[in-house]
């Protein structure tokens, strides 16, 4: 003789659950999918560089990279050499430094992918906004928080309304035209 044949129980809910499983994983991925380029995650440079890391978490002051912006008006990416003031001795032997050391001996430069743009008929000097104590923040975003910078665009805009808001110089020609 035979046992009896125990019937499992139906669970109707069970495909139910499976269907709404699966949709959420895949309305998620869509989600992020589509979200991406909106994280705020710049563009990935030949050399990473954190700049959390360096103006976050070190405190490093914006002029001790960029010291050019004091005075000139394409302050622009710092010396290679000037990494090597404290990766000398601070993990010297990372491999994003060893590339970068590459980079200093032998005089190659480091084709960096631009993240800001200013007009070329725009003649854009950082000095009078340094020495009006104007945090670096107003315009390059708050870097401090970001490993990966985003790009900018400076347009013709973003520097009239900051200029009415701080009641400074309107003249065109006077100021980034000449």
């Amino acid at each position: 003789m035979t046992a009896p044949i125990e019937e499992q129980p139906t669970r109707p809910w069970a495909g139910m659950l499976w269907l709404i499983v699966t949709a959420l994983v895949l309305i998620a991925m869509l989600y992020l999918y589509y979200q991406y380029p909106q994280l705020n995650i710049g563009p990935q440079q030949p050399i990473y560089f954190s700049h959390r890391v360096h103006a976050g978490v070190k405190e490093i002051n914006c002029r001790f990279c960029h010291p050019f912006a004091e005075y000139s008006t394409q302050p622009g990416i710092p010396e290679v050499s000037k990494c090597f003031f404290c990766h000398n001795y601070i993990i010297p032997q990372h491999p994003q430094l060893v590339k970068e050391r590459w980079h200093l001996e032998t005089k190659t430069p480091v084709p960096w992918k631009r993240i800001y743009y200013v007009p070329d008929h725009v003649k854009f000097n950082h000095a009078p906004h340094i020495k009006k104590n104007i945090d670096c923040a107003v315009c390059h975003g708050d870097v401090k928080k970001l490993d990966r910078l985003v790009p900018v665009s400076f347009e013709m805009k973003f520097c009239i309304t900051c200029h009415r808001e701080r009641k400074a110089q309107l003249d065109c020609w006077l100021a980034c035209h000449n």
